[in-house]
């Protein structure tokens, strides 16, 4: 970081302020190239006359005395530092002052490169040798990392439903955020998928897609969010649709598929893999590209719920009977079976994007966390933690893109969500907002890119969305 004389740093300030509310307003006859050039022209002036090693002039303008008391109200700025009505007019030495004053005030005081009282380092040279030896002295991560979300309260604010621009009262079946656009996607069982843009406002609506005779069971963006992929509950089409050319693709018949109905199924986070869960324990892994078949795999028993691992390479697949498979993607081998701890039937399964943990939610509301590492290595784990706080099958599970939330939901309570903070495995008290009753039976969640927003889907047809305030990015 470069290192300016302090002297030179208050002037800088000066500059800035003198910029903001020493320049007037230019009159309804005044052109505006002219006035800014003046200002400038002001700036460069009073540059020149307040760097340190600057002679003094040998002769002084009259003209630029006679600027010396200023006006505080033709200028709306200077109205808001005046403390009383006699100070409508102020000599620029005290205006000056009263605006270093306002500005310390909202930065909280003097910032420590602006103190004029600040020792001189030695010369360059020395600096720089200094800093190399303090470089070499020091291990670990020199790159600050963001403070981590606190465990007890979760500042979140209710912004207005993502899809009040195309209301509805039919259910919504998912939800899900764009993963490289500011975009919400959210369907529903009246044969529709709507695209927003969030904004968190208005969430003005950018497009409607209609599928006819098509209740949508599921809906789903492809990776890199070129695609978006929709299955309906009676059905064994699978429409694609190609975002940028604006074309909707049905793909009635995948070869070797003999599935009669095409509903569940998960997109790879590589993009390069889509799994479609069948009927009597067998599961189906597609290309993403051309949507053929690559190969299958068979659980004993029906399938509650399946997963990829973050970095794409296994399959979680949670049965009727409790059990956990974990399959290599490659060879589609089992390379494990553990049991989830008190689980008669898997509902849910999710894993967390750093690779860290996997979640698995029961029938009898019992959301089961455990370290990835023991899934893969033993038979019968045991979970970190065992989240009891739901009383109903738990069907929806979500991490968040930084691993700090899990978002857990029952379909078959009003108000059945809860949202865990990590790694503290604790549940954040204020949500849901029981006295208002407004997020009804959660069909399905998801967080944004970033986890600035948090949205999920009722039986009502609302997508209601929220901004979590720990994160500053969408």
């Amino acid at each position: 970081m470069l290192t300016f004389r302090s002297s030179y740093k208050s002037f800088v300030i000066d500059k800035i302020l003198h910029c903001r509310y020493f320049c007037s307003s230019p009159g309804p006859s005044s052109k505006g190239h002219l006035h800014e050039s003046s200002d400038d022209s002001e700036v460069e002036d009073e540059a020149k006359d307040s760097l340190p090693s600057q002679k003094k002039p040998v002769w002084v303008d009259e003209d630029d005395e006679d600027g010396e008391i200023v006006d505080m109200m033709n200028n709306r700025f200077r109205k808001d530092i005046m403390k009383n009505a006699s100070e409508s007019k102020l000599s620029k030495d005290k205006l000056q002052k009263r605006l270093k004053e306002e500005f310390q005030h909202a930065m909280g005081g003097v910032p420590d490169w602006a103190e004029t009282g600040r020792k001189r380092r030695k010369s360059s040279d020395d600096e720089s040798e200094e800093d190399e030896d303090d470089l070499l002295q020091r291990t670990g991560n020199f790159i600050s990392t963001s403070t981590s979300l606190p465990r007890g309260i979760l500042k979140m604010k209710n912004c207005r439903p993502a899809n009040a621009e195309r209301p509805t009262t039919a259910r919504i079946s998912s939800v899900q955020f764009h993963p490289g656009a500011q975009v919400v996607m959210v369907s529903g069982v009246d044969n529709a998928i709507s695209l927003f843009q969030v904004d968190g406002k208005t969430n003005p609506k950018i497009q409607s897609i209609y599928l006819e005779k098509f209740p949508i069971f599921k809906a789903c963006f492809s990776a890199n969010g070129e695609e978006l992929l929709a299955t309906s509950m009676r059905s064994k089409v699978l429409y694609v649709y190609d975002m940028l050319a604006g074309k909707l693709i049905p793909v009635h018949q995948v070869r070797g598929l003999k599935e009669k109905i095409v509903k569940r199924f998960e997109v790879s986070p590589d993009g390069s893999f889509l799994l479609i869960s069948g009927i009597a324990g067998f599961s189906h892994l597609l290309s993403m590209k051309t949507k053929e078949l690559i190969g299958s795999m068979k659980i004993n028993g029906r399938i509650g719920a399946s997963t990829f691992s973050s970095d794409s390479k296994r399959i979680y697949t949670s049965s009727g009977n409790g059990e956990v498979y974990v399959w290599d993607v490659n060879s589609r081998k089992c390379i494990n079976r553990f049991f989830d701890e008190g689980s008669l039937y898997g509902l849910s399964i999710a894993t967390s994007k750093n690779g860290q943990y996997v979640a698995c939610g029961s029938k009898s509301g019992v959301v089961n966390i455990y370290s990835q590492d023991s899934c893969l290595q033993q038979t019968n784990p045991k979970p970190i933690k065992a989240i009891m706080n739901l009383v109903t099958g738990v069907t929806s599970l979500a991490f968040n893109p930084t691993t700090e939330i899990l978002a857990v939901a029952s379909r078959k309570m009003k108000e059945a969500v809860r949202l865990v903070h990590l790694p503290s495995c604790t549940v954040f008290s204020n949500f849901p907002v029981f006295k208002k009753s407004a997020v009804s039976r959660v069909q399905t969640m998801d967080f944004s890119p970033r986890s600035g927003y948090f949205a999920l889907g009722n039986e009502q047809g609302k997508a209601l969305l929220y901004r979590l305030h720990h994160y500053s990015d969408f």
